[in-house]
């Protein structure tokens, strides 16, 4: 049966990269604030801004975390490689499926009960994995750990939302993508560093704790952004009927579909980003490191850009742009399979892409979330289940021609032109 293998980074190597990237991403915090809105004090609004980034990180921190513990939990369960990529697995469709559950309630109760039970059941989940010796078990744990851990992705959105509108709601969304850009560049290389000295059953404590402390800080640190007079009554059913007549609009479900596909591009890489670099092009697990953080950290940059932009051209002038831009760079990646090989020429157009696909999904959340004016829960949950399916599909997909990265090509340019269709198509309409 075919092994996974988990390129361990090296950390002399990153710790010059690790340092540069947070300086990069407070920059750009500070200087983004000075924009957003001037009833919240400085001190407030960092706080805000940190909060709700790292209360927005569930999936890296639940995933990425312990990629590294893989292999050794492996040989402790006794287990297949297909059976720890369950887990995986487990954790990305409970991520899903919570955020359908989270965002229509807190547009009922509020925001901050569902992300204060949500986190506690994360830490109380994460720490009874510690504790288990069946991987069937840890299956199970992983699904609820993604349930629970969905709270943080959907409610971020939305509590900038009630807080934040317009240009403001831009740049708040890419602030927070900012600080959100951080964790999967991090958390692997925490991973790493940690299961050389400790055992794999440490991380799920580290999240347990990171979990408990989360709940602590939004319990004490984050006021409630949804007025009893603007949330939702008649139950959870009525919050569900008006999140369904929400994404059947013909202004809304065509970006919904949109944000997927970038997602959908974003997982293409992420997911084919191993064997391409390494197997295909025999690059070093430590080079390969090197290059994923430096990717990371253009979709930080690519994540600030909109909020640059915004003082210039609309949101709409900006996706449709860029949209456009992506497709022609994922085209050149497809004309380059017909010419022998390059790994630099195939780097720097990944890299172009992952810019492009920072600056969309910032652009495309806010547009969605600009049109919730009363539903704001639902409509960030349609928008990560729109995500995490489209990432959920793709995945796979690119897989299909091994280490070659014709696969990632084709499907970056079909995730871009559809995006491009999509929000072109409902442009037109609502002109």
């Amino acid at each position: 049966m075919e092994e996974y293998v988990y390129a361990r980074p090296s950390f002399r190597c990153v710790k010059w990269r690790s340092n540069g990237i947070l300086a990069i991403i407070i920059l750009s915090i500070l200087k983004g604030l000075t924009a957003l809105n001037p009833v919240l004090t400085r001190r407030r609004r960092i706080w805000l801004t940190l909060l709700l980034g790292t209360v927005s990180a569930t999936g890296p921190l639940a995933i990425d975390l312990y990629l590294p513990a893989l292999p050794q939990m492996k040989a402790q369960f006794a287990t297949t490689a297909s059976l720890m990529q369950l887990s995986i697995t487990a954790c990305l469709i409970g991520l899903a499926l919570g955020q359908l559950i989270a965002g229509p309630l807190s547009d009922q109760y509020g925001r901050r009960k569902p992300l204060i039970i949500g986190f506690v059941i994360f830490g109380l989940v994460s720490l009874a994995m510690a504790f288990i010796h069946s991987v069937t078990l840890l299956i199970a744990l992983r699904f609820i750990q993604g349930l629970a851990g969905a709270t943080g992705q959907v409610l971020a959105r939305a509590v900038a939302r009630d807080l934040f509108s317009g240009k403001k709601l831009t740049r708040f969304y890419a602030l927070l993508n900012t600080v959100n850009g951080v964790f999967p560049i991090i958390a692997p290389i925490i991973g790493g560093f940690m299961i050389q000295y400790v055992d794999w059953e440490a991380i799920f404590i580290l999240l347990a704790l990171i979990g408990l402390l989360i709940a602590l800080a939004v319990t004490f640190g984050l006021h409630e952004s949804l007025p009893p007079e603007k949330r939702q009554t008649g139950g959870f059913h009525t919050s569900l009927l008006a999140m369904g007549k929400l994404v059947v609009q013909p202004s809304f479900w065509p970006l919904i579909l949109a944000t997927g596909l970038v997602y959908g591009g974003l997982f293409s890489y992420i997911s084919a980003s191993t064997f391409v670099f390494q197997t295909g092009f025999g690059m070093a697990p430590q080079t390969f490191s090197l290059l994923y953080a430096f990717n990371g950290l253009g979709i930080v940059v690519g994540s600030n850009l909109p909020g640059r932009l915004a003082s210039r051209f609309s949101n709409r002038q900006q996706v449709t742009s860029m949209l456009a831009i992506a497709a022609g760079v994922s085209a050149l990646l497809i004309i380059s399979l017909l010419f022998p090989a390059n790994v630099w020429v195939v780097s720097g157009l990944i890299l172009l892409l992952v810019i492009l696909i920072g600056a969309l999904l910032t652009l495309t959340v806010t547009i969605i979330m600009d049109q919730a004016t009363s539903n704001a829960g639902g409509a960030s949950a349609v928008i990560g289940l729109s995500q995490n399916a489209c990432g959920g599909l793709a995945s796979p997909l690119v897989g299909l021609s091994g280490k070659s990265y014709a696969a990632m090509a084709i499907m970056l340019f079909v995730c871009n032109v559809g995006a491009y269709g999509l929000v072109k198509a409902q442009g037109q309409k609502a002109q």
